[in-house]
């Protein structure tokens, strides 16, 4: 046995030797015939071109929101709801881990820009389009943006969840939404959030809990107590979830859910 293991250890060592071989013979001889383009960074002085300069700072603030996109799309939008909701099915459903994550979360993606879309547009309409026309300063355009994007926040969030923050924050009691800062919206929004997708993850939860407790009392009664009642229950609770066509009410529940 030992014997031929080190036979097949071996013939590994050698077979990774000539593919080694092989790659340096190859780049050595296309050594001559390849060339790297200069690179070459600099740092020049202060350019009085105003046009420049906004260029320069376009490109930073882009840099900037590629940076903290990820957080942005976890915090102001519908992607937290929706991702929960499909880890709560696909735990109800037994399944592990189908559907896998990437397409959940490419889902939940695509769903996520399907239920912002008006208020992107109603962004680029009032803010983005009249500052890249110049109709507007930037100290103009920002509070544009944000106004459609904390109207849809606040529709969504609970006047419990922003009375905790705002007592936690130690400010005043707004005395309309306007008055509600953003410092208090967001971590209100995403508890909203989360409160909302574990109520919905409850309600789906309960058939299945029913399928699960069935087997379960079925097995025990036919003395079936080694076999796991996952096995069984999980063929059942898929065929109730193709059945009643369950991707389809619940994806329509969860589009309609934001008000």
């Amino acid at each position: 046995m030992n014997w031929q293991i080190q036979k097949v250890t071996r013939f590994v060592v050698q077979l990774l030797t000539i593919a080694l071989i092989i790659v340096i013979t190859c780049c050595c001889a296309d050594a001559q015939a390849l060339t790297l383009p200069n690179i070459n960074l600099s740092i020049g002085g202060a350019s009085e071109d105003p046009k420049q300069l906004a260029t320069v700072i376009n490109l930073l603030f882009i840099l900037t929101v590629l940076a903290i996109a990820p957080a942005i799309l976890l915090m102001l939008t519908s992607f937290t709801r929706i991702l929960v909701v499909f880890s709560l099915l696909r735990h109800a459903l037994g399944t592990q881990q189908s559907p896998p994550n990437q397409i959940l979360i490419g889902l939940a993606l695509f769903l996520t820009v399907f239920i912002m879309a008006p208020v992107w547009q109603q962004i680029n309409a009032d803010a983005l389009t009249p500052y890249y026309d110049e109709q507007i300063s930037w100290e103009e355009c920002l509070p544009r943006a944000v106004k459609p994007l904390r109207d849809f926040m606040l529709k969504q969030t609970r006047e419990k969840d922003i009375a905790l923050f705002v007592k936690i924050a130690k400010e005043k009691r707004p005395q309309n939404t306007s008055d509600v800062s953003l410092r208090v919206l967001i971590p209100a929004f995403i508890i909203s959030e989360l409160k909302t997708a574990f109520q919905i993850g409850f309600l789906i939860y309960l058939p299945f809990l029913i399928i699960d407790m069935v087997v379960a009392s079925i097995l025990l009664s036919m003395g079936m107590m080694m076999l796991p009642p996952i096995m069984v229950s999980m063929p059942f609770k898929l065929l109730l979830f193709v059945l009643v066509d369950g991707w389809n009410l619940l994806v329509g529940s969860i589009v309609t859910s934001f008000r």
